[in-house]
């Protein structure tokens, strides 16, 4: 079953051919001013009743938080809700590496939550998140992989430390890196 946006874009490009008339009907006018959407000076059709401006509520929120270097220098960021700390890290130029982009495949994107109240306040790491953690360097009780660490309200305000180096398996061979 096609969904309506292809629906539409059928009958447009339909009506697009050369030599036939390229006015949409009133039914079919209609239906693409009901799934069309504005963000900024672009307009984008959705088949969900969500509004752009829905969205852009979502988007607004975000929560402090403070990533503190090796070297103890601090940085403070604003992340919308729903991001994860390793895509803010990388966002705001923070070097914490994520050789595996939050596959859980590897343990370079280590952090330590400095604050176990805030610690107390994160879901419990799954197993595979445990297993990549044990390879971690520099482990904590209060360690966890920013990729597995998920803005949320209850988190504004966290502190996370990177450590003072890394471990990547599929590249340095066990080898533990400065960052």
């Amino acid at each position: 079953m096609l969904s309506r946006i292809s629906r539409i874009g059928v009958h447009a490009l339909n009506r697009a051919r050369p030599g036939q008339n390229s006015v949409p009907s009133r039914n079919q006018e209609q239906a693409i001013r009901s799934c069309m959407n504005q963000v900024g000076n672009y307009f984008f059709c959705s088949a969900t009743d969500a509004k752009a401006s829905d969205r852009s509520k979502d988007l607004q929120a975000k929560i402090s938080v403070t990533f503190v270097d090796k070297d103890g220098d601090e940085t403070l960021v604003k992340v919308p809700i729903g991001m994860s700390m390793l895509e803010a890290a990388h966002e705001n130029d923070i070097e914490l590496e994520g050789a595996c982009e939050g596959s859980l495949a590897c343990s370079t994107c280590h952090v330590i939550v400095t604050d176990v109240d805030y610690y107390n306040k994160l879901e419990d790491p799954e197993d595979e998140e445990n297993d990549m953690l044990d390879l971690a360097f520099g482990l904590t009780e209060t360690s966890r992989l920013g990729c597995q660490v998920i803005a949320s309200p209850e988190l504004d305000g966290i502190r996370l430390a990177l450590p003072a180096a890394t471990r990547n398996f599929a590249v340095d061979g066990h080898v533990a890196k400065p960052h």
